[in-house]
């Protein structure tokens, strides 16, 4: 049994017990969640559809913790005009664990 739900804008295929890491959810460890954006919902061959949401389902999910993206360094140069620019970015995750989808 999979779905396909909408959590922090992104569009993610979930089953029980996978863990997946998306972008930063408010809350602390331990706190269980509830995602009612369920587009799709598959059992034993059998798939529902939404338009775009089903009605009634929903996947529950538990945060493992939080934790930041690896660097990325952008760096800026105009040729022959002395300007460089150099900034970073870390992006803030979180670490879900998924425990239940009901269809």
């Amino acid at each position: 049994m999979y779905a396909i739900v909408n959590i922090a804008g992104q569009q993610f295929k979930v089953q029980k017990d996978q863990t997946v890491i998306v972008h930063r959810l408010s809350g602390e460890e331990g706190k269980k969640l509830e995602f009612s954006e369920v587009m799709l919902v598959e059992d034993n061959g059998k798939v529902k559809v939404g338009a775009p949401n089903l009605k009634g389902a929903s996947v529950s999910a538990k945060i493992l913790g939080h934790l930041r993206g690896d660097k990325i360094i952008i760096f800026k140069k105009k040729r022959r005009k002395g300007y460089q620019k150099s900034s970073g970015h870390r992006q803030d995750l979180t670490k879900i664990q998924i425990e239940s989808i009901v269809g």
